[in-house]
């Protein structure tokens, strides 16, 4: 990759005098390249950013370029977890423009890395970032907005916490409006491939799905037996497989796409460990939704249920696995727990959960942490500051607790009717049938 800018060169930022000055070429792509650089002068001079610089072949391409990009540092970021731009630079030595914007620490990989199993994170930390995705984009899309590009490249998270950061924003456009940017090839909806329209909210939503299944499956969701017997993935080969017969390798009512024993083996593997209602949230997208933009899952319902998820997450007590506890299969199977997916034992005995509003059901770990959310309906989606957490007791590690590590008093009940008062710091011991009114909200504990 040439280098556009060289170490140590200054850039303007418009409309003000302040400079930056390069420091490191930290990669490029098909618009242009990105270079770590810093504020030369001002109140916060040695600060780093991040700085794209566009191939002048681009800016011929995209005329729009410059004005949406003055719009989105009118406007600002949905929220801290987009790598927005935050002004425009210009060089009194060279043509051309760019931006600065956020730089991504090193601590976010991209989702290539967990394709390739270069990072290898948790079942919670994927989940967490899955939903972290769904809730941000929702977030941009109620802006009016259009991302256009939802796909490996242009996404990144923390392989501990599931943290994410979204790059590429200047690609983002008002819902509706044409741009030079189309998708990345396999995340594009079927009517793009087709030529049929252009990026659109729902789009998005296509691509968010596909996205979703890859970190969660690991697999395209359209690649099946079609795809395996094709030899060369040409344009051709890849209308018919993405845009003009698009078929899930899991559509209930045709399996002439099913994945094959010796081609896809991740989607054999992983397929079955989620939930029925994961599942059918990809049904919902990857069949009715293939053809009727308006069917495909929203960000909401992501959200809700990937959060659910999270909580439904329990560890095998034989090899200490992370499974997904789902009491829609358990009960219709008629059995009280079922095996690891590891196969390491027959069955597994489920840990205490709580059950909140009849809803919602949070299994109880030994590390599990309660946030305000759970606990008050209207509080919104975050893991900042968890309000309680499962305590074991310091003398019989076989008593656990729920501490309270919120401001306000709880008020349990014991099944035989007993009421306990539990304040700040306080814990109260999990039995059966033991009852917490949270204040806005009730949980009931299962053992």
């Amino acid at each position: 990759m040439n280098q556009l800018l060289n170490r140590g060169e200054k850039v303007n930022m418009l409309p003000s005098e302040l400079t930056y000055e390069v420091e490191t070429f930290l990669g490029g792509g098909g618009q242009g390249e990105v270079y770590r650089a810093r504020l030369a002068e001002g109140h916060d001079a040695g600060a780093p950013v991040a700085l794209k610089w566009f191939f002048r072949h681009y800016l011929r391409q995209d005329p729009d370029l410059r004005a949406r990009l003055m719009r989105a540092v009118d406007i600002g970021p949905p929220n801290d977890r987009f790598l927005w731009p935050q002004a425009l630079v210009e060089s009194d030595n060279r043509p051309g423009f760019g931006y600065v914007m956020p730089l991504r620490e090193d601590r976010f990989v991209g989702i290539t890395d967990l394709v390739s199993r270069r990072a290898t994170p948790t079942f919670r930390a994927l989940v967490t970032a899955g939903f972290e995705l769904a809730h941000n984009f929702r977030q941009l899309h109620a802006k009016g907005f259009c991302y256009r590009d939802i796909s490996f490249g242009n996404v990144f998270f923390d392989s501990e916490s599931g943290e994410v950061r979204i790059c590429d924003n200047d690609n983002v456009c008002v819902d509706g409006q044409d741009g030079a940017i189309g998708g990345t090839p396999l995340f594009m909806a079927p009517e793009i491939v087709r030529g049929e329209t252009g990026p659109s909210t729902q789009t998005d939503l296509f691509s968010l799905a596909v996205l979703l299944f890859y970190m969660l499956v690991n697999h395209h969701p359209l690649d099946g037996a079609r795809e395996a017997e094709i030899r060369i993935l040409d344009s051709p080969a890849m209308t018919y497989l993405y845009g003009t017969n698009p078929l899930f390798i899991f559509d209930p009512d045709d399996d002439s796409n099913r994945p094959l024993d010796d081609h896809h083996f991740n989607a054999l593997e992983l397929w079955p460990l989620y939930p029925r209602v994961i599942q059918e949230l990809f049904l919902h997208t990857f069949t009715q939704g293939l053809h009727d933009p308006f069917r495909r899952t929203p960000e909401s319902q992501w959200s809700r249920e990937l959060i659910r998820l999270r909580d439904s997450i329990f560890y095998c007590q034989y090899c200490r696995a992370e499974n997904f506890y789902d009491r829609d299969a358990l009960r219709d199977s008629n059995i009280s727990s079922k095996g690891c997916w590891r196969r390491c034992a027959s069955r597994i005995p489920l840990p205490p959960r709580l059950r909140i509003d009849r809803d919602d059901v949070v299994m109880l770990n030994h590390d599990t942490l309660l946030y305000p959310y759970h606990l008050d309906a209207k509080r919104e989606y975050n893991f900042d500051a968890p309000v309680a957490e499962v305590t074991l007791h310091p003398q019989n590690p076989q008593i656990w607790g729920l501490r309270n590590n919120s401001a306000q008093m709880w008020t349990s009940q014991k099944a035989d009717g007993q009421v306990i008062e539990v304040e700040p710091g306080q814990s109260v011991t999990l039995s059966t049938g033991l009852r917490i009114q949270f204040g806005s909200r009730e949980g009931e504990v299962r053992l």
